[in-house]
């Protein structure tokens, strides 16, 4: 359900004041509408190129009406989902929770997104107290160049609008996204050739933070048309602010064939503040859809996957 955005796909600046982090958070992205007991729908969708609901969004407004009904004293540190049907952007999609277990430090939650009167995704949700842990230990975050260092997406697009050879429609796709109010930062740790097609290395890495609206940041890709993710897990080590730097790894471990249908790829993302403490993990699998008269090449796109926290 996640899906490649192209440049003509994208959505309209948000009309809220950009500091107002929590304002759109709740008022537009997130936002639901208590129906009864544990019972929300959900009716402002973004929708993608495909005409499919974003599977993002679905999984934040899914976690939304899991958290609204446990306590204020536990947080949720481990997410599990599966995407099982297409979402129809027509209707609302209805959240179904179930109270699976209420235990002393913790609590779990089982979710249904609805519509048609099916599931189009279902999820588990954990929540515990804030407890020190006497064993702590994480990788080490990897030697990168600071988020100083890099180019902004502005300049970023500058420099391929000077590229001799771009072809027109791609300069008017730049000239596109340069003229829109892109509400997170994004800061590519080795930024790719987009237009020549170049093979990447399967593991890529950001610098990204809210400039103060999180929001759908349209990012190019020309090559692959969607993308279909089936799972996420994610776990949640440490709270964060979102409108801090943290490090975004994105690394594919396995691509192929898997029963005979289509390729499907396995992807590890993991954020890391810049003050070294990790604070998210997550676990893809996801569907690789292309053209008929594309040719897969070997490596991970930057298409932008948005997190939910």
């Amino acid at each position: 359900m996640a899906a490649s955005l192209q440049p003509d796909d994208l959505p309209e600046p948000a009309k809220a004041n950009p500091s107002d982090l929590r304002s759109i958070l709740v008022t537009s992205v997130l936002n639901l509408e208590p129906l009864d007991k544990d019972l929300f729908r959900g009716s402002h969708h973004w929708v993608p190129l495909t005409q499919r609901l974003f599977g993002g969004q679905i999984v934040g407004q899914a976690l939304v009406a899991a958290a609204s009904s446990v306590s204020e004293d536990v947080n949720v540190h481990s997410l599990h989902c599966y995407f099982v049907r297409a979402g129809d952007p027509k209707i609302p999609v209805l959240y179904q929770v179930e109270r699976t277990r209420d235990g002393r430090s913790f609590s779990v939650r089982s979710v249904k997104a609805i519509q048609h009167g099916v599931p189009i995704l279902t999820c588990q949700a954990s929540f515990h107290q804030f407890q020190e842990s006497p064993i702590q230990h994480q990788f080490s975050i990897p030697t990168v160049p600071p988020p100083e260092e890099l180019l902004t997406r502005e300049e970023l697009i500058q420099k391929y609008l000077r590229d001799p050879s771009l072809v027109e429609k791609h300069r008017m796709g730049l000239n596109k996204l340069l003229a829109q109010e892109v509400p997170i930062e994004i800061k590519p740790i080795n930024p790719p050739d987009m237009f020549h097609r170049i093979p990447q290395e399967p593991r890529q890495m950001f610098w990204v933070r809210a400039q103060g609206v999180i929001a759908l940041l349209p990012y190019l890709q020309y090559r692959m048309q969607f993308m279909a993710s089936l799972d996420h897990s994610m776990w949640f080590h440490s709270p964060f602010r979102a409108d801090e730097w943290m490090l975004y790894e994105c690394e594919s471990h396995w691509a192929g064939k898997f029963r005979g249908a289509g390729n499907k790829i396995f992807v590890h993302n993991s954020i890391t503040e810049s003050n070294l403490a990790l604070l998210n993990s997550r676990w893809d699998y996801v569907e690789q859809c292309c053209p008929t008269s594309a040719v897969p090449r070997p490596g991970i796109s930057l298409t932008y996957m948005v997190e939910g926290r």
